[in-house]
């Protein structure tokens, strides 16, 4: 079974870092978005296991994309991408994020992260 990941930020460089971390890893496939619009109509379509979430986007936030995403009512384990506090975090979690990567973060941290989901 293909499992999919869902990979949102508005920087390209950070989706690239993300995306040519987890090509390696068996079974995913991948794709991105630049803002929590695309997030929000891309998870529609493909149902992804994984949404990694940055929080700071244009068009839609990561947090009101993160409470659209919950509202689709599917079970992706959505991991928020931040540079923000604990405040933030605290916003998240109650739009319904599962995880949080702090940036800058590494491949390592990322691989432990997907590894630590079971995926």
């Amino acid at each position: 079974m293909t499992r999919s990941v869902l990979i949102v930020d508005d920087d390209p460089l950070i989706r690239r870092l993300i995306a040519t971390t987890l090509e390696d890893v068996a079974g995913f496939t991948i794709d991105e978005a630049g803002d929590g619009v695309e997030a929000v109509s891309s998870a529609r379509e493909k149902e992804p296991a994984i949404v990694f979430l940055d929080i700071d986007m244009p068009r839609m936030n990561g947090i009101d994309a993160c409470r659209e995403l919950r509202a689709i009512d599917h079970d992706s384990t959505i991991v928020m991408l931040t540079a923000a506090g604990p405040d933030v975090e605290a916003e998240a979690r109650a739009a319904g994020a599962d995880l949080f990567l702090t940036k800058p973060f590494s491949p390592l941290d990322l691989l432990q992260l997907v590894d630590s989901l079971g995926a």
